[in-house]
């Protein structure tokens, strides 16, 4: 067993310079913690495999594709492969979301 605690993992550089804290880096799907402060949006992306969010606090708005919609604690968002996909930060609340891509990608996300 293999416990991460997600604020004591560290930070890793990345092209949104957002606080991404890499949790787990299994070989079939890794996943990052991104806390987001108030207003804050990182760039929309596309991912060449499926992403999975659960917020594990605040409320955020996600946009996948053309769609938009408000996400708060206990929610499961799907993305899938290809389709750009972001989150902004949509409360004063504190707000942070696990962030998994399966299976473990080939090639790097695209900024757009």
């Amino acid at each position: 067993m293999k416990l991460t605690h997600a604020a004591m993992a560290p930070s890793r550089p990345n092209p949104h310079r957002a606080d991404a804290r890499k949790v787990c880096d299994s070989p079939h799907a890794p996943a990052v913690v991104i806390p987001l402060e108030l207003g804050e949006a990182p760039k929309k992306k596309v991912t060449p495999a499926d992403v999975s969010f659960s917020v594990l606090e605040g409320t955020g708005i996600v946009e996948i594709g053309d769609e938009r919609a408000q996400a708060g604690k206990d929610v499961v968002v799907e993305s899938p492969a290809r389709i750009p996909h972001r989150w902004i930060k949509g409360s004063k609340d504190r707000f942070r979301v696990p962030v998994a891509r399966v299976p473990r990608p080939t090639e790097e996300a695209k900024l757009l």
